[in-house]
């Protein structure tokens, strides 16, 4: 995942560098992962997407938490992400434990002489404005550095965003493995690639809902810990073109369903997490909202630093 490892296209030895960088970040918490996982219960296939009422269906302006005021109970570490000796890799662990649910970006590229291709997770990865389309991607490390999925996007400009669902999240978390230079993730995986229509690169066939993208701009970013070394690319991509399962999407056009898509989406270290539940809370209007008595005793003028 990416910002997360990948091997560098034009370096033979990037995976054994790969290895080493997930031995510092230790995003595996289990010495013997399967051992765990089979002591854990099942997947469900029984349970299936649904709505339910939110926590506090009841709530009005003024209540607060829905927790009964629990939440304010606990107190607060500072957290310098400067601060000496503590190393990058930590800021890395926590933030990825703390910006969750994230979406992942599944990509697909190809090179610019259209010999390779590659399929990448990314969990720094967003959707960002709807018109024009534009999708953001953070790729650790810098240009002089350009693993597999940055060069070829920078080369070519195209790419192809796939949302990953439960149907091939362990295809897809497979792609991230740190195989030698050359080794073909479509056919490690057994997933299957389909024709785009105005870009090279391939979509994932087995994905609900596809993004064809052209390449808007990147920016490079400098460590503010080591001066001088670059440790990210910002990337930011226009949506051309999109394709969604016809099961999934409504007669407009304009939706698609959860309960099909059944997105995956990234926690912490290892952690995916499974989209099961959902509630809707319809956006508050002024002129009606403020009618109520409740609402009356809660509007006051704002306060310095409020």
């Amino acid at each position: 995942m990416s910002g997360e490892p990948e091997q560098k296209r034009e370096d033979p030895t990037a995976h054994e560098q790969m290895m080493d960088s997930e031995k510092q970040i230790k995003r595996n918490p289990h010495p013997d992962f399967k051992k765990v996982e089979g002591s854990r219960p099942d997947w469900d296939e029984e349970r299936k997407w649904d709505y339910t009422k939110t926590r506090n269906p009841g709530w009005q302006p003024g209540d607060g938490p829905n927790d009964g005021g629990e939440c304010l109970k606990e107190e607060h570490v500072e957290i310098d992400p400067y601060a000496e000796g503590r190393p990058a890799p930590f800021n890395y662990k926590l933030l990825i434990s703390a910006i969750i649910p994230r979406p992942v970006g599944f990509i697909s590229t190809m090179s610019a002489d259209g010999k390779s291709t590659n399929l990448a997770p990314f969990s720094y990865f967003n959707l960002i404005n709807h018109d024009p389309p534009l999708f953001v991607f953070g790729f650790a490390g810098g240009f002089d550095k350009a693993k597999d999925s940055l060069k070829n996007l920078t080369d070519t400009g195209e790419v192809c965003i796939n949302i990953i669902s439960e149907h091939f999240i362990e295809a897809a978390n497979a792609t991230s493995i740190n195989a030698p230079h050359g080794v073909s993730e479509w056919a490690w995986t057994g997933l299957h690639p389909a024709p785009c229509k105005m870009i090279k690169p391939s979509r994932v066939k087995e994905a609900v809902f596809s993004i064809e993208g052209k390449l808007e701009m990147t920016k490079e970013y400098e460590s503010r810990a080591t001066p001088g070394k670059k440790t990210g690319v910002l990337a930011v991509v226009e949506g051309v073109r999109f394709w969604a399962r016809e099961d999934a999407v409504n007669e407009d056009r304009n939706l698609i369903d959860p309960s099909v898509l059944k997105p995956m989406s990234r926690l912490g270290g290892i952690t995916y997490g499974r989209l099961l539940e959902g509630i809707e809370l319809p956006r508050p209007e002024w002129e009606e909202a403020k009618k109520s008595e409740s609402a009356q005793a809660h509007i006051k003028p704002k306060a310095e630093g409020q």
